[in-house]
């Protein structure tokens, strides 16, 4: 694996474990929404893995055609920079695309445990995605993401933390509603 990616990958492992910690300290009220219309710690998690795992299937969909990607422009660039500052914004929301919400509004989640060993399946598959990624694809667009445009393997990788980073500070704002006394730790030292 690319060393880069590997760091990123390193980033990502400690910032996903930080979050279902989070979770997980919860107990019994990590299905429990803070408010009405609010995200339950539960969802969160499950948010953050059916993402990831479609970034996933569709990257090595793209891998398993072995056509030559298009390269970046300055435009995704530029805008796949603003997306991540906007991420990485205290306190800012982000409205999740519709068929993506719709999804985690549903009931019957699976428990905690089950998310977080779906996780684990899930991370495993992106770990060997990066282990087999063509050195010659690395700088080329592989995957369309909503709001940046086409972006590289590199952006994918920094798209998923800073989306987990965002998410950490929706569930410490969880944490801090359910449990008033709780120290919640900042995760943004990922």
């Amino acid at each position: 694996m690319n060393h880069r990616l590997h760091l990123k990958l390193e980033q990502l492992e400690r910032a996903t474990e930080r979050l279902l910690a989070s979770a997980e300290a919860l107990g019994p009220d990590s299905s429990k929404a803070p408010a009405p219309g609010s995200w339950s710690a539960n969802q969160v998690v499950h948010h953050l893995l059916f993402i990831e795992g479609n970034i996933v299937q569709y990257i090595q969909k793209k891998m398993h055609a072995e056509e030559m990607l298009p390269k970046v422009g300055m435009l995704t660039r530029l805008r796949a920079r603003v997306v991540r500052l906007l991420l990485r914004l205290p306190g800012f929301k982000y409205k999740a695309p519709r068929g993506v919400a719709t999804l985690t509004n549903a009931g019957n989640l699976p428990s905690l445990p089950e998310l977080r060993q779906n996780w684990e399946t899930t991370r495993r598959q992106l770990e060997r995605l990066l282990n087999e990624f063509p050195g010659r694809q690395l700088n080329r667009a592989i995957f369309p993401h909503p709001r940046s445009g086409r972006i590289t393997i590199y952006q994918v990788m920094e798209f998923l933390l800073d989306h987990l980073l965002h998410h950490q500070q929706q569930m410490n704002r969880i944490t801090k509603t359910l449990r008033p006394g709780a120290v919640v730790r900042n995760a943004v030292e990922a």
